[in-house]
């Protein structure tokens, strides 16, 4: 099945995406992570195309979408919300189930928040809307919403470098030689980008709004019960099992599924992903 890299002006800024599929399936968005883009998804996608419409989108600053200053476009995940539902928009997509990870879980639960109506369920890989699932390096997260200065920006630097970038692949991988580097090489090649690490730092700041949300998301997942499959790489330092568990204190229609892998699960678990996916969603 053939994937598609496509480019929208929306509002001026150039919004990259990936698309594969035919429209008389359903729509899958496919929402990357930190510090990634949708190259995280590239085994996936051709593996879902054949039952679902497939549209993984770069969000500004991330990935090959633009990347204009934080003088002239405020970073928030609000924002960048807003910018993958005009897309999604003028791409005449009515319903939708989301895939989501990481920094991709604010993004999709706004969209969710906005447009229950049209939300056909989701995936949630490594995702969180409950605090117990916030893992050790949000200590970093922490201390800058806490006291933003020199000393808490520079500490939070570290999570923009390649060993940090690299880390969030390997640690925890159940199968070291099926990691390539190109996912972390390809990530730290656009945090390396003049102005990606200041874009970055407003998104850490942001993030403390993500957490305000928490009981909201929870509320929308409780009364809209949208059936939910969370693959969760068991072995992840960033967000805890707590965080997976979690969903399912809310929903319903939810089936859980540890698997053996990191952060960044996809990349040794693509198939059986999109296995579970398939028999999960095909049958709705």
């Amino acid at each position: 099945m053939m994937v598609l890299y496509k480019k929208m002006n929306i509002n001026g800024l150039c919004i990259f995406f990936r698309e594969a599929g035919s429209r008389d399936n359903p729509t899958l968005i496919l929402l990357h992570g930190f510090p990634s883009s949708s190259h995280m998804f590239r085994d996936l996608i051709p593996l879902l195309a054949d039952c679902f419409h497939i549209i993984a989108p770069d969000y500004p600053g991330f990935g090959n979408s633009s990347m204009p200053s934080t003088e002239d476009y405020p970073y928030t995940f609000e924002n960048l919300s807003i910018v993958i539902e005009q897309l999604i928009a003028r791409l005449h997509i009515s319903h939708y189930l989301l895939y989501v990870h990481d920094y991709g879980g604010p993004i999709g639960f706004r969209l969710a928040m906005r447009n229950p109506q049209r939300i056909l369920g989701f995936v949630i890989q490594n995702a969180v809307a409950d605090e117990k699932g916030l893992g050790k390096p949000f200590d970093l997260f922490k201390a800058l919403w806490a006291d933003r200065n020199p000393t808490t920006e520079a500490a939070f630097a570290k999570l923009v470098t390649f060993d940090f970038t690299k880390s969030q692949y390997v640690l925890g991988a159940c199968q070291p030689y099926l990691i390539s580097p190109d996912g972390y090489s390809m990530d730290q090649f656009f945090l390396d980008r003049p102005g990606n690490s200041q874009i970055q730092l407003e998104l850490g700041y942001d993030y403390r709004k993500n957490v305000e949300e928490y009981p909201a998301w929870q509320h929308y997942l409780r009364t809209y019960q949208p059936p939910a499959l969370v693959v969760w790489g068991k072995n992840d330092f960033i967000f805890t099992l707590e965080g997976a568990y979690a969903f399912s204190k809310d929903l319903i229609h939810i089936q859980t599924y540890m698997l053996c892998g990191g952060h960044f699960v996809l990349e040794e678990q693509s198939w059986h992903v999109a296995e579970l996916i398939k028999g999960f969603f095909v049958r709705l």
